[in-house]
């Protein structure tokens, strides 16, 4: 929560406006493929749109689950990126200046999810948690290359043509949480993200995710890379969706079967063997990157334990009411009940300098009826209270209570929201959480740090499961998870000075 302390907000309204407006008024834009060289219809957006989206959503992406913040891995992962996109089909032969001249940012964001997606114009994500389910860089280029391929197949313009206006109603939904009454806030707010992750990177259809396939092993094979490397990592993802009874790890549910994928890899890479070198692996280069990276999530970033929200780096506490549900974001941390009747966030106001300033241009809002202010109660902490109602788009009566606090030189903004009928059933949750803000002094919360993975060598040729047994009761993993990190089966025999990966 809180990446850099003061993340701005990301700009959904202005990004969902750019979407919108480009599937309506598009049309069905015309271009020379990338790919084929020849004309192709289909496309929701002109190139220049394109670029114009990635540019504009990428602000928001970054806010919504942060930046890893490690340049190592974060240049690391750029270079590694540009030398695929040097040898993509934007660089080859007469193609339009637009992707001639684009220029492709690479992305490590602060998320244990393990995943990988793009935006439309150049914009490459890989999240922390897939990093450490890699092997080697030989994977991390497969992987990075098929990103590179929905940029390069502009498979996202081709999606929301075929999606017509689904596309931008649904991110018009999913930031209707950003207005006060706006909707069905808690359900808005619990999929803000993934909503908008999946709508634009994840809808595509099997031809798209088969062919970006076929370009991340084309890409890696022209960079030098065993390409074959890739389809292990399909395997893991495999064994993942095992392990937790599902068909994929979450937010990969609309990509092909890895099973499926894992042998398309393989029949792929053996058609450019004899092209190209692709002896290049890179397994040492990629661990020293992933040595001490960090796994799951990160309590420095904020946690709950024993009903208690805890941020060690801001310093800061307060309760979570009961039954209720914790979304730690980026940029606000945001509690539902199980029947999203209710909903209450907090958030750093980065407008006002003051409680009473805050509380003062809240109260101006359009369309808002104040019942009550005043002066508000946390800990001591100067704050300032406002309890209020409006109405939202389907005619329904909301109430809310918001509490603004002072707290090391910033406001901090709690907002409990639901029906003017359930609020009496809310408000002491609400009224319980904002008071009991308080400062953090416990040395053991606030000395918390996260796990992380640790490259080790095995000293003899040892099962696996026995090389990793004396750091399962730390981490709280368990031998198959390990087993799935590292690539291997659970008694698989590990050869001496083989490198493998534990969590401590």
């Amino acid at each position: 929560m809180f990446s850099n302390y003061l993340a701005t907000r990301p700009g959904f309204k202005q990004l969902a406006i750019v979407l919108l407006a480009g599937t309506m008024l598009a049309g069905c834009a015309s271009s020379i493929n990338p790919i084929s060289g020849r004309k192709s219809y289909g496309y929701a957006w002109t190139p220049e749109e394109e670029v114009q989206i990635g540019r504009e959503s990428d602000g928001a992406i970054v806010a919504q689950y942060g930046l890893y913040d490690n340049p190592a891995m974060a240049t690391y992962v750029d270079s590694l990126g540009q030398a695929l996109v040097a040898v993509s089909h934007f660089k080859r032969g007469d193609v339009n200046p637009v992707w001639a001249n684009l220029q492709f940012h690479f992305r490590v964001l602060d998320s244990p999810v393990v995943n990988a997606f793009a935006l439309p114009g150049g914009y490459v994500y890989v999240t922390r948690g897939l990093l450490a389910y890699l092997e080697n860089e030989a994977q991390l280029a497969v992987v990075i290359g098929h990103e590179i391929g929905h940029v390069v197949g502009r498979h996202g313009s081709q999606a929301t043509r075929k999606q017509q206006f689904g596309m931008g109603a649904l991110i018009l939904g999913a930031i209707g949480s950003q207005a006060v009454f706006g909707g069905n806030a808690a359900e808005n707010v619990l999929n803000m993200g993934s909503q908008a992750t999946q709508l634009l990177f994840l809808k595509y259809g099997r031809d798209a995710e088969t062919e970006s396939d076929q370009l991340g092993v084309e890409y890696a094979a022209m960079s030098g890379y065993d390409a074959a490397q890739g389809s292990a990592f399909f395997r893991s993802l495999k064994r993942m969706g095992e392990q937790s009874g599902q068909s994929l790890p979450s937010l990969m549910s609309s990509h092909p079967d890895p099973g499926d994928r894992e042998v398309f890899i393989q029949q792929r890479a053996a058609r450019y063997q004899a092209e190209y070198p692709m002896n290049k692996i890179g397994q040492a280069s990629l661990f020293r990157h992933v040595q001490g990276l960090v796994y799951g999530e990160d309590p420095r970033q904020g946690f709950v334990e024993n009903g208690m929200f805890h941020h060690p780096q801001m310093k800061f506490s307060f309760p979570v009411p009961r039954g209720f549900q914790t979304i730690n974001q980026p940029t606000r941390v945001v509690m539902v009940p199980d029947n999203q009747e209710a909903i209450l966030y907090m958030e750093v106001d980065s407008k006002n300098k003051t409680a009473r300033a805050a509380a003062d241009a809240f109260k101006t809002q359009e369309g808002l009826t104040v019942i009550e202010s005043g002066i508000g109660q946390s800990a001591g902490f100067s704050a300032h209270y406002v309890i209020a109602e409006g109405t939202d788009e389907k005619g329904n009566v909301l109430r809310l209570r918001v509490q603004f606090i002072e707290f090391d030189g910033m406001v901090f903004t709690f907002t409990g929201l639901t029906s003017q009928a359930n609020y009496a059933s809310y408000s002491s949750d609400f009224v319980n959480t904002m008071q009991g803000f308080r400062r953090e002094t416990d040395a053991a919360i606030l000395n918390k740090q996260p796990e992380r993975v640790a490259v080790l060598k095995a000293p003899s040729i040892t099962r696996f499961d026995t090389l990793v047994s004396p750091y399962l009761n730390g981490s709280g993993l368990d031998v198959l998870t390990l087993a799935i990190m590292n690539q291997v089966d659970s008694s698989q025999q590990i050869p001496r000075s083989a490198a493998y990966k534990v969590v401590k």
